[in-house]
């Protein structure tokens, strides 16, 4: 068996179906009679109809019929032939469309229809009339019925004795289908004398109504309403959606009557609002394009110092010089959305500024010098973070190198001296055992000339700006080094060639030195008490001991700053983290009170003003936040465990805080602008508003396009593709994909009121001719007045276009001769 897989999933409706039939057999007979009647109000149009609705489809013929008359599209070729093939091509050429149409029929084949199995035959109406008469062009079940039922709920709002919340038991009693035609057509039924405990004569009034006056024919038995418990929902919903058809056209064709019977000239221009846009938005443009390449300059300074400059200049830029421009963008998109208001409500095209000025086209400069502004910050801390290492690597390298040319200072003369020359065996001896002590000394120094030569290659990676002179001065030292090696060996040679020659009057000294035995003592003792006095033996060891005490200053010095560090850190972090958190909770107070209905819009006006000279006034903290976030910086502190703000998530909280009350504001007066000259009501405002707000399932004040879809269909449009398409150039100009509330109500004041451009007045003639290029002189006579249907007709030219019938009239150069474009 052969299946149809589409966009949407009709599964669930298939399971519910298969209850429906077993739960209740009447409802069965209901929808046989209401899909009957259903499928026979269009098939008429195309002078045929059916009389058993799972026999008569059975071929496909007239399925295919069907499907044609109610899309308006061509079907391909059906198969005239008998045979069973012939039907199962038929249907399965039906099910093709229907399924192209994003429509999955589970479970229904061809070959059950064509052997006239009712459930499935019923089945597949189902999901025809819920694709092309309720779904509409949605693509959800339940946003089409919930605006279905929204749509209900509305209309009959004022009929305090009808309470619509269902497709079954609300209807039972009849007064709702009475009320709908009563609140469209009141001359139609005398709905005072109506009673609720009357149903019978409630229902067949609706009907006989709506068969006579609506051309809606009786889909449903008033007794079977009354008698089943809960009547069919399948087949209530689909004699409703047939009002809704019914109403929402008619209501539509009298507004654009309305709008041709009432065009007005335009009456004023908005071009010093467009040129204060374009200076506007030249200077922001030439300021953003002077900063980009200041802050995209890389080039490195060579000192902490200069670094910190840069870091203080870019302070300013930040807490002064941007803060402005903040504004400045914010009042350049007001001034556009104010300007493409007026423009609106004076029925004038959209205003597009010159090439390069529009707003996306500022958001995008503003985008790059935002991106090059943090890089830019990013770069200065990596640059000061660096510095500092150079400036501790340096000042490292210079300590090491000083105490390594110290120690070597003089050691190549000693090495040089030829004293062994004229010393005894003894001096020899001992200058040998001197010079093992040299070398264990020098071997011990190798180690600190490694490190000097590693310090000096680190700051030549880290790019240091002295490397050549410390290079200079490392490869002096390991020249020095290679030097004083070669030294120490040369006189160790000549010490031991020295020592064998004078062995042989080693004797005499010894004796000598026997004699010499007391004075040497006494020498000895005298050099200790000299020695004693000042406890070292060397320069080098009073070196050491004055840096003791040094060290000790040093380490006391930095626990100090680190206390000094921590302190800022606790100070920045209790202020941010208090200030983080009312940014947010101003910004959804701000979006509560753009959202909610309290008041009038003169009320959200004053209680938004409040809210801004509050946020003003609260801007003495934020620059204290700022004073300490200096002192931190100065400080050299990059990290802070006390909180997770850091000063540029407040400083671009604060800019939007500001920027959305400024916005917030300017909405609210453009809603004013609207109100005003459109004559609208408090009330239709409220009602504008609480349609929005109950499609705004996301609360972001602001909808999607299939959730403005679904609003309009709500309020009784009746929406095709291009009549859609059509609205949303409206409504989204930039093509967002998304719908404000100022853009709803723009065109919700713009459908009802009075209309003043040739393509308005054109539109309300093509609604006029059923969508047709041309009118005839009948359709004007039965829609406009006596007067004006003469009026139209005497001026209008023969229609000429490829797709006429004899005494089409060419309402579209009729339409632009009215504005002067072009002649009568």
């Amino acid at each position: 068996m052969e299946h149809y897989d589409g966009d949407v999933d009709y599964m669930q409706q298939e399971d519910d179906w298969d209850r429906d039939l077993l739960l209740d057999p009447a409802w069965e007979k209901q929808q046989r009679k209401t899909f009957t009647a259903w499928c026979n109000s269009h098939l008429r149009k195309a002078g045929t109809q059916i009389e058993n609705i799972e026999e008569d489809f059975r071929d496909g013929l007239k399925l295919m019929l069907l499907l044609e008359v109610i899309s308006g599209e061509r079907l391909a070729k059906p198969e005239r032939g008998k045979m069973r093939v012939h039907k199962i091509s038929n249907v399965n050429k039906a099910l093709d469309f229907i399924a192209s149409k994003g429509v999955k029929l589970v479970s229904i084949g061809a070959e059950e229809i064509v052997d006239g199995n009712a459930k499935m035959t019923l089945g597949m109406i189902w999901t025809i009339i819920l694709r092309f008469a309720i779904q509409d062009i949605s693509v959800e079940e339940t946003s089409a019925k919930e605006g279905l039922l929204l749509w209900c709920q509305r209309k009959t709002a004022p009929y305090k004795n009808v309470n619509i919340q269902n497709f079954h038991i609300s209807w039972k009693d009849g007064l709702g289908f009475c009320a709908l035609i009563h609140r469209h057509r009141p001359e139609l039924i005398d709905y005072g004398k109506l009673r609720k405990d009357d149903p019978m004569t409630n229902l067949n009034t609706a009907f006989d109504v709506a068969e006579k006056y609506l051309d809606i024919p009786k889909m449903l038995d008033a007794e079977d309403i009354i008698s089943t418990l809960r009547p069919d929902e399948k087949a209530v919903m689909t004699y409703v959606s047939c009002y809704y058809h019914a109403f929402s056209g008619k209501q539509k064709a009298e507004t654009a009557a309305n709008r041709i019977c009432k065009v007005l000239a335009v009456n004023q221009e908005n071009e010093q609002l467009m040129e204060d846009y374009e200076k506007l938005a030249s200077d922001l443009l030439e300021w953003i394009r002077r900063t980009i390449p200041w802050l995209e300059n890389r080039l490195p300074e060579n000192t902490m110092q200069a670094m910190q400059q840069k870091l203080e200049d870019f302070r300013d830029y930040r807490r002064l010089h941007k803060p402005p421009k903040v504004q400045e963008k914010c009042q350049l998109e007001i001034n556009f959305n104010t300007l493409q208001t007026k423009l609106r409500l004076s029925n004038r095209p959209a205003f597009m500024p010159s090439e390069g000025k529009m707003v996306s086209d500022i958001n995008n400069a503003w985008g790059n010098l935002e991106g090059a502004e943090k890089g830019y910050e990013e770069w200065l801390l990596n640059e000061i973070r660096r510095l500092e290492r150079l400036d501790h690597l340096a000042e490292k390298f210079r300590q090491k190198a000083a105490i390594h040319e110290a120690w070597t200072d003089g050691k190549e003369d000693m090495l040089q001296k030829r004293d062994y020359e004229t010393a005894s065996l003894s001096e020899i001896k001992a200058l040998l055992k001197k010079h093992e002590a040299f070398e264990s000394d020098l071997a011990a120094h190798q180690d600190r000339v490694e490190q000097i030569a590693a310090i000096a290659q680190e700051l030549n990676e880290l790019d240091y700006y002295d490397s050549p002179s410390v290079n200079a001065r490392c490869q002096r030292i390991c020249d020095q080094w290679d030097a004083l090696g070669a030294l120490t060996q040369k006189r160790s040679e000549a010490l031991q060639r020295t020592e064998k020659l004078l062995e042989t009057i080693d004797q005499l000294y010894l004796e000598f030195a026997k004699r010499a035995a007391p004075f040497n003592n006494w020498m000895e003792g005298a050099m200790e008490d000299l020695q004693d006095t000042f406890i070292v033996h060397t320069i080098e060891e009073i070196q050491v001991r004055q840096l003791v005490p040094q060290r000790d200053q040093a380490l006391i010095e930095e626990h100090a700053r680190q206390q000094n560090n921590e302190r800022l850190r606790r100070q920045f972090a209790n202020q941010a983290n208090v200030i983080g958190p009312w940014i947010q909770t101003k910004m959804e107070e701000i979006g509560r009170i753009s959202i909610e209905m309290h008041g009038t819009l003169e009320d959200q006006l004053t209680h938004l003003r409040q809210y801004e000279k509050s946020i003003v006034n609260y801007k003495p903290k934020i620059d204290q936040l700022e004073g300490d976030h200096q002192l931190i910086q100065e400080a050299l502190i990059f990290d802070n465990k006390h909180t997770n703000y850091t000063m540029e998530h407040i400083r671009v909280g604060w800019e939007q805080l500001l920027t959305t009350i400024a916005r917030t504001i300017n909405e609210i007066e453009n809603q004013i602008l609207t109100r005003d000259a459109k004559g609208i009501s408090q009330e239709q405002l409220n009602e504008f508003r609480a349609s929005f707000n109950h499609f705004d399932r996301k609360r972001t004040g602001i909808m999607d396009a299939e959730d403005f879809k679904t609003c309009l269909i709500s309020m009784g449009y009746n929406l095709g593709e291009n009549e859609f398409s059509r609205i949303m150039t409206v409504v989204d100009p930039n093509r967002m994909g998304i719908v404000t509330f100022q853009a709803f109500i723009d065109f919700m004041s713009r459908e009802a009121a009075d209309t003043d451009t040739a393509d308005q007045v054109m539109a309300s003639f093509k609604v006029l001719a059923g969508d047709k290029n041309y009118i005839l002189a009948d359709e004007l006579r039965r829609e406009l007045p006596p007067d004006q249907a003469e009026y139209c007709i005497a001026r209008m030219a023969p229609y000429t276009g490829p797709d006429g019938v004899p005494g089409a009239l060419d309402y579209m150069s009729f339409s632009t001769a009215l504005y002067g474009e072009s002649d009568l």
